[in-house]
Formats: C-alpha cells, structure tokens, sequence
C-alpha cells in the first residue's frame, strides 16, 4: 500500500480515535493518538490477519500491552472491518463490548485482554515460544507505552524471549516520552531504551514512529531478523495530528469536551483534504 493511502487511513483511526473518547467522556487520547501509525501499519500492511474469519489459525498476533489505549485498536480493528465502525460511540457505555480495556472473549480481532500494564507483552511471548514449539509459523507483535517499560515484568518477558530466540516476535515500543505523571524521564527514566533491549538479546530499530517509509523499513527489517527477537523504538508524539494536544501530558486519559472535539476534528478534516 502507498504512503498517502496509509497516511489516510491513520487519519480516519485519530478521527475514530477523537470520536469514540468524546463519546465516552472518558479514555486516553494521547496514547491511542501517537501510536496510530503503527497501528495502522500493523493491520493494513504487515500482519497476516482476516476480519471475516478472526480465529484463523495461522494469523499473526497482535497483544495491546498498554491496553488503556483501546481507542486506537478499536479505530483500527474496525476500519478493517472486524466490526462497525458506527460501534466506536458505543466506547465505555453500559451493555457495549469496546469496553474501557481489550477484552478477547467480546471484541472481534482482540487476540488477549490486556490492560494491567506489564502483562500483555508476557503473553505475547508465550504466544511466540508457542508458536516455535508447535512448529507455527505466524508472528506476534505486541505494543508497550515506554512508561509501561518501567515494569520489571516487562524485562522478565523480554529475558525469556532474548534466551529463547524467539525471532518470531516484535516488541514495539511507542516511545512518546510522556505518561500519566509527566515526562518518563523524570518520574522514572527508561532511558537508554535500545541498549537495555540490546542486553536482553534484542535486535533493536530505532524509529521515527510517524514516518511509514521508516515504520515499513523497520518491520522489513525485523522480518529478516532471525535468531533473535526485535525491539521496535517508535520515537512519537503524544496527541499527534491534534495541535492543542500534542506532547501535553494532561491529554493522557482525558476526553475532549464538545468545543475541543469539534476543534480537533476540524484539523482532522483539513489534513484529509491535505492527502
């Protein structure tokens, strides 16, 4: 797929994005915002997957380990055509099941319910050792918040996956440099991310997460990548595509109100009309 078409997709998952926290009243932008493209590259260029038939065997994995940002993979899922794209109001609401957080056994497409941080990139390597055991051949990729690496589970799953060459796996960081608190660099720095991954066994891009030819070259790369899993540092902007929202920590798991949603969607507008 070309760069404008992918470019265009990644602004109709903000607007579904924008359209289901405002909705809600409730969610986290900022995160669901900058991870976009990545979420976009993933379901409409890199994975294996088909919404017509969401438990195919040999499909790749995908596992939201920064599962509060449910937002963005609902955008995703549902412009793929998993479910509706008219059910992304329905985020948060009683009775509806795009829930707050990913839930496998009630969302289309959902591969693990995640949401306690640090658990979700466990289970992805258990997908992936899975997978080699078993003689699978699919991949697993799974996201993590480069607050949510201050989890030392993180690093306990990252140890298996290094020791068990598992280069059926990519860990895809979305390195925005903010979290609920403020900047990941003051409240408890992970810096520097590469070389951590690097001491755990990892073949490590690093990446400007808004770019696809940089986003297509990174997943190419770690396709070619064997003996050894691969850790994607995806360099993002918090809110991106919203200026009032970008690199503003406070968007972290706030919901627009009616005047800024329609502010927001009207830049929205204007860079589709752009591409």
């Amino acid at each position: 797929m070309e760069n404008q078409e992918l470019q265009k997709i990644a602004n109709e998952v903000r607007k579904g994005i924008l359209t289901s926290v405002h909705s809600a009243k409730a969610g986290h932008p900022g995160g669901s915002l900058s991870a976009a493209d990545i979420f976009t590259y993933l379901y409409f260029e890199e994975m294996n997957v088909d919404p017509g038939n969401p438990h195919m065997e040999d499909r790749d994995r995908f596992v939201l380990s920064k599962g509060h940002t449910a937002p963005g993979l609902y955008a995703a899922l549902a412009l793929k055509g998993y479910f509706p794209v008219e059910d992304l109001i329905t985020l948060r609401k009683l009775g509806s099941y795009l829930q707050g957080h990913p839930d496998m056994k009630m969302v289309p497409g959902v591969d693990m319910s995640s949401g306690s941080l640090g658990q979700g990139v466990s289970t992805a390597v258990g997908m992936a050792l899975g997978a080699k055991l078993t003689g699978k051949d699919f991949r697993v990729y799974t996201l993590l918040g480069d607050g949510e690496i201050q989890e030392g589970q993180v690093w306990e799953a990252a140890m298996l996956a290094g020791h068990r060459h598992l280069d059926n796996l990519v860990f895809i960081v979305d390195n925005n440099g903010l979290q609920i608190d403020g900047r990941v660099e003051d409240v408890c720095s992970p810096y520097p991310i590469d070389k951590k991954f690097e001491a755990f066994q990892f073949h490590v891009i690093n990446v400007d997460g808004h770019d696809f030819d940089d986003i297509r070259r990174a997943f190419q790369e770690a396709r070619a990548t064997k003996g050894v899993p691969t850790a994607i540092i995806a360099r993002t902007v918090k809110g991106k595509g919203i200026s009032f929202m970008e690199d503003q920590a406070a968007w972290h798991g706030v919901a627009p109100n009616d005047e800024q949603y329609e502010a927001a969607m009207a830049e929205l507008e204007r860079i589709g009309e752009s591409l």
